[in-house]
Order: C-alpha cells, then sequence, then structure tokens
C-alpha cells in the first residue's frame, strides 16, 4: 500500500504517520512547511467548543495524553502537553444555567464566584460563577507541527516541502496521480488534508471536492508585567478565550468568513484586548507583543469532513474548525484506519464527505 497525503498541517501529519508505523509507504506533499498553517496559528487548547459535544473530541481528548508522549518519544522533541484545567466563567444567570447545563455532559462543576476566584484570584468581580473542567489540556501548537514531521520522518515516511499540490489527475473514474510543478506522485490511497486550501485543488470532479470554507481567525498575544503570573488555567468566556503559551498569554479569536484574506486588523486586536480586560481587568495594562491570524479549515455545517470521498481511493480530512488540535489523535486514527480498510473504532459517520451532496466552493 502506498498513500500520498496532501498537506502537512497536524491532521495529514498524523494521519501519515499512524500509516507509516502500520507498514504504509507514505507519502505527504507540503505547500510550505509542516505545522505553519492553522496548527501554527492556533492557541494549543485541548478543549471542545459548546457545539462540537461530540464522540469525536472525546475520543480526541481520551487520546491526547498517550498520543502526546508518543509524539515526544518518536521525534525526540517536547510538544509541552500538559493538564491545566479549564475555567469558563458567567456574567449573568442565564450565562451559568447554560455552564450548569454543560456540565452535566462534561467532567466539569460548577463553581460559585468565590472559588473561581480561589482558582484565579485576578477574575472580574462581576462573575456570577464559573464551570471548572479539570481535566481539560493544553500544547504548545507551535511545537505540535515540527515533532509530527519528525515522528513522521524518523519511522520511514517521506516529507516533501514547498511543494504544491497544484491538482489530481483523474481518468476514468480513478485518481492517477497528484501533480505538483516537480513531479506526479502516484499512489494506492490518497489523503487530502490541506487545510483552508482543501477546496482549491483541481481536477476532481465536483462531488468529490470537499467544501472546505477558509474561516479567519486573529488573535493577539499578552506579555505579563514583571512580577505577573500568567493565569495556569484556560480561560473562557465574553466570547473569547485565553491560554498561557511560552510565557505570554494568548487570547482568541475572531471568526470571520472572508475567504483567504489573513491580514491583521487593528479592530480585531482592540477587540480581544477589550474582551480579556473585561475578564481580568489588569490585562489592560499588559502589552501586546504579538498579533497574528491564521485560516481555519471550515464546511458549510460547521462540522468535520472525514471520510472516504465519493471518489473511490481518496479520503478527506478537513473541516476541523476550531477544534483541529483536540481532533488530531482521533481523526488520525480513523483515516488511517479507513486508508487501510481497517475497522474505525469510532462512529464518523455524521461527518462522511458525501453529506454534501450538491456544493460549490
Amino acid at each position: 500500500m502506498k498513500a500520498i497525503v496532501v498537506g502537512a498541517g497536524a491532521a495529514g501529519l498524523a494521519i501519515a504517520w499512524r500509516l507509516v508505523q502500520q507498514g504504509a509507504e507514505t507519502i505527504v506533499i507540503e505547500r510550505g512547511q509542516p505545522g505553519q498553517g492553522a496548527t501554527r496559528a492556533a492557541a494549543g487548547m485541548i478543549a471542545a467548543p459548546e457545539e462540537a459535544e461530540t464522540e469525536l473530541a472525546r475520543r480526541g481528548a481520551e487520546l491526547w495524553p498517550g498520543f502526546a508522549e508518543e509524539v515526544e518519544q518518536a521525534s525526540s522533541r517536547s510538544i509541552y502537553w500538559n493538564v491545566n484545567g479549564g475555567l469558563a466563567t458567567a456574567k449573568s444567570p442565564d450565562e451559568l444555567n447554560a455552564l450548569a447545563a454543560r456540565a452535566q455532559s462534561r467532567s466539569g462543576d460548577t463553581l460559585s464566584p468565590d472559588e473561581a476566584w480561589r482558582i484565579e484570584p485576578r477574575l472580574a468581580p462581576d462573575i456570577t460563577g464559573a464551570l471548572w473542567i479539570a481535566k481539560q489540556s493544553r500544547v504548545d501548537n507551535r511545537a505540535l507541527g515540527p515533532a509530527l514531521a519528525g515522528a513522521f520522518v524518523k519511522s520511514g515516511g517521506s516529507l516533501l516541502v514547498n511543494e504544491t499540490v497544484v491538482r489530481f489527475e483523474v481518468r476514468d473514474d480513478k485518481i492517477i496521480g497528484v501533480r505538483t510543478p516537480f513531479a506526479l506522485h502516484q499512489g494506492d490511497a490518497y489523503v487530502l488534508a490541506a487545510g483552508a486550501w482543501s477546496g482549491r485543488i483541481v481536477g476532481l470532479p465536483p462531488d468529490a471536492l470537499p467544501p472546505v470554507i477558509p474561516v479567519k481567525g486573529e488573535m493577539i498575544a499578552l506579555e505579563p508585567p514583571s512580577g505577573e503570573a500568567l493565569p495556569g488555567p484556560g480561560i473562557f468566556g465574553n466570547d473569547i478565550y485565553m491560554v498561557a503559551q511560552r510565557g505570554r498569554l494568548c487570547v482568541g479569536a475572531t471568526v470571520q468568513r472572508v475567504g483567504f484574506d489573513s491580514g491583521l486588523t487593528d479592530a480585531a486586536s482592540a477587540w480581544l484586548r477589550q474582551r480579556a480586560a473585561s475578564l481580568i481587568p489588569q490585562l489592560r495594562n499588559w502589552p501586546v507583543v504579538e498579533h497574528w491570524a491564521g485560516l481555519r479549515p471550515g464546511s458549510p455545517d460547521d462540522q468535520p469532513i472525514l471520510g472516504e470521498s465519493a471518489l473511490s481511493g481518496l479520503f478527506i480530512a478537513g473541516g476541523q474548525f476550531r477544534s483541529g488540535i483536540l481532533y488530531t489523535p482521533a481523526i488520525a486514527e480513523a483515516l488511517a484506519a479507513l486508508v487501510l480498510g481497517n475497522r474505525v473504532p469510532f462512529d464518523i459517520a455524521a461527518f462522511a464527505p458525501r453529506r454534501f451532496a450538491h456544493h460549490s466552493v
């Protein structure tokens, strides 16, 4: 079995690594450098948003501890995974009721304001309570891409960087190969995991082309003044999240469907800073030391696109939206099993690419 994986983000690299571990000759083709797209632009939280309470999310969270250890051992690189907990705050009775409802579907506990302040004393004085998620974790997403690439290559995989797949060559409903400016790469199976660009590669019939939509997200990083500690847990509320990474506090993220525009805006930076300060007032005095944007791979229904496409031999791993890091080990497990003809250990039928019978990208 020879597999060609298009895209070296977290999903593509993890799938390819699982494939080569199971004996498949595997090539990853990446238009830039590994892990430098949506993977690098993320915050590294391993937490599911409220609308992503699925078996996929639970499976991803369950696999992460062992997955992180395995990545570090295979790559000889640290990805700084650790359990830091999550604190979702409420500022009204309605928000607190919503958090209480979420507590029933997660391993979480509702807290009074005093209990929340004991975990993070700098939280705003107007909170009405919080949800504490003790098992929430984080990983250094900027370390994850290079580590997965190292694990894949050290396991025997072939990684081609700075080589853009410009088209799929299809003849008589069969993929002949993927063409780059340098070569035609041929395999027995193909995995399309090119992030926001997955729907832009030409040559596929319309019913096989995944309707991946780029969703822009801007983030800022705040640096603590001398003597000020970073929050330990991830903090959620007021339509944002905050997580400590690399000695800074990452604050994100905006959500805009503006095509492939990844430009930075002062309005987004100001909005993120204001929202952060509404949760922890002291953050008004923390300087912004970085402002960046990424393009998440979205989908028409905001759900992942996972599985074999309408074209035999073409598998899709896309549409992860805001939960790509969380989903990574579960997507790798599922897609590697599908490509190799093995049983997928959990249900991904709801994410089948064929649910989009007619679409335009």
